[in-house]
């Protein structure tokens, strides 16, 4: 096939093209497109030599690191279908994707073997051994160097399509079970394709990514300096130091990052010593997960002289639906811009499917190139999820007479914390089934570091002894249960008669939100 639909296929031609570019950087190691490339065949043939085919899945459970590219790559040239899962959960959370997608087989870094084997036995469909380990050797485990050591490093052979499934990602639902969002190949290489001219990138730019490779703005921005023929500089996702990233910025001239409000607060109070760290080589940042407040804005611009500076809205499932471009950064504050390129006219629908009038209030639909397939094993949550081919991921938004889009309220109570989405339900579950409790509610409260933390409102039961059951009781709760940016770092206790609810006796999330904010 060719090679500009596929990213694996697409590598092959750039180690041709650019035979001494680095392809990818990390803090020890520097490969060129030919080494990359080299690698990548050599992984490819190592995973079909252990039995795994064309739509097999292989779950993924590692920190940003070469190797997890190296993942990406070879699955794509052979068919193969990759399932990142975040390193933040825990043991039963890993357990239940890597159960519910059908994975053959698991690649782990040697710090989340304990998860792993603590959770071997729930795992039906992957035998002994297809266990391969990054880092440390392991009991259990293939060492992954050794793992492609001896592989033949020519180009596998696989007859793989552009609407063939490559990425199966997991978002947490509103249910509390996580979905598995079927991205294919020509999804992405729609991004690639669309980032390159939306924002303006090309071969020459190098990248710094922190943003954890297992989300999909990483999977999208890091993708798309390997199709350019860009550099990628890989950087944990856990270790956020703004002196580090600062320094790095500079020695590596890097031009393009992609990062959450989170951390640019975490840079722009920064140490004076780390922001003598020459900057001037930024010529692009992106901004997305949350909105940027205008203080925040005027920092970042002032902090970086000259960058422009991007917001981008959208999904897993959708991509990136609009960008609000630097020209309109401060004009048109709070909005999240228009339409990216290649994006089919946004609508706005009301709750019988109709349009809704300028600056009128209806839910958020989009459809492009970039859409994904369908939410795996979900038939009904797929359909409900689209209204004529047109895709919403639950935005209640407004439109204004330019044509700019703003959001007006999230997905249902969806909180963002530190760019991580978190579904009340599921903690709700959690906490309400403690025998102390009558019930509870999740909220999003602002928060200066995080955007937003997470609140559990707790209602006792009736006629309990308050020595029963106190904030320490429900953090404990949730220490095993959830990982941890989704335990709530604020609980309150209140009588029922406070708890607001519908008539139908459903708790009034919004309500609380207004209340607690105060």
């Amino acid at each position: 096939m060719a090679g500009w639909l596929n990213i694996g296929q697409n590598l092959k031609v750039n180690a041709k093209k650019f035979p001494n570019t680095v392809a990818l950087k990390d803090r020890m190691r520097t490969f060129t497109y030919p080494q990359v490339n080299r690698r990548v065949n050599k992984l490819a043939h190592s995973l079909l030599s252990i039995g795994l085919s064309k739509g097999d899945k292989v779950a993924v459970l590692l920190e940003n690191s070469i190797e997890i590219v190296e993942v990406f790559l070879a699955t794509a040239k052979t068919g193969i279908i990759i399932v990142p899962i975040n390193f933040r959960l825990v043991g039963s959370e890993v357990a239940y994707i890597a159960e519910n997608s059908d994975a053959k087989a698991f690649i782990v870094h040697d710090e989340f073997t304990p998860t792993v084997d603590a959770i071997k036995a729930d795992l039906k469909n992957i035998a002994a051994d297809k266990y391969i380990v990054v880092g440390q050797a392991a009991e259990g485990y293939r060492p992954y160097e050794a793992f492609i050591e001896n592989a033949a490093d020519g180009e596998p052979e696989a007859e793989v399509a552009p609407a063939d499934t490559w990425i199966l990602i997991y978002t947490s639902g509103t249910t509390g079970k996580p979905k598995g969002v079927v991205r294919s190949h020509e999804s992405h290489i729609a991004f690639y394709l669309i980032n390159a001219a939306d924002f303006g990138l090309n071969e020459y730019d190098v990248c710094l990514n922190v943003m954890p490779i297992c989300h999909i703005n990483a999977t999208f921005f890091t993708f798309t300096f390997i199709y350019l023929g860009g550099s990628a500089y890989i950087h944990p996702a856990r270790s956020f130091k703004p002196e580090e990233i600062l320094e790095i910025v500079e020695r590596e001239k890097i031009t393009f990052i992609s990062l959450i409000p989170t951390h640019y607060n975490l840079i722009l109070n920064a140490s004076k010593e780390a922001k003598k760290h020459d900057v001037s080589s930024i010529r692009k940042l992106i901004c997305s997960s949350a909105p940027v407040r205008k203080s925040m804005k005027l920092a970042i611009m002032d902090f970086f002289p000259g960058v422009e500076l991007y917001e981008g809205y959208g999904s897993t499932e959708a991509g990136i639906v609009t960008i609000l471009k630097p020209e309109h950064q401060l004009r048109k504050l709070g909005s999240i811009g228009y339409e990216t390129l290649g994006t089919d006219f946004v609508k706005i629908l009301d709750e019988d499917g109709n349009e809704v009038g300028i600056g009128e209030v209806g839910e958020l639909y989009s459809k492009g190139p970039m859409l994904f397939d369908e939410y795996y094993k979900l038939p009904e949550k797929t359909a409900a999820s689209f209204q004529g081919g047109w895709f919403s991921a639950g935005d209640m938004a407004t439109r204004d007479e330019e044509g700019f889009y703003q959001i007006v309220d999230r997905k249902d109570n969806m909180i963002i914390t530190g760019g991580e989405n978190v579904y009340p339900s599921e903690i709700e579950e959690v906490i309400g089934s403690h025998e102390c409790v009558f019930d509870c509610a999740i909220v999003g409260l602002p928060d200066d570091k995080w955007g937003e933390k997470v609140a559990a409102v707790v209602v006792r039961k009736p006629g309990l002894d308050e020595s029963k059951i106190n904030e320490d009781t429900i953090r404990q709760c949730c220490q095993s249960q959830m990982a941890g940016f989704k335990r709530p770092k604020e609980i309150i206790f209140i009588d029922e008669k406070d708890m607001p609810r519908t008539p139908t006796g459903k708790i009034l999330h919004r309500k609380l939100r207004e209340k607690f904010r105060k």
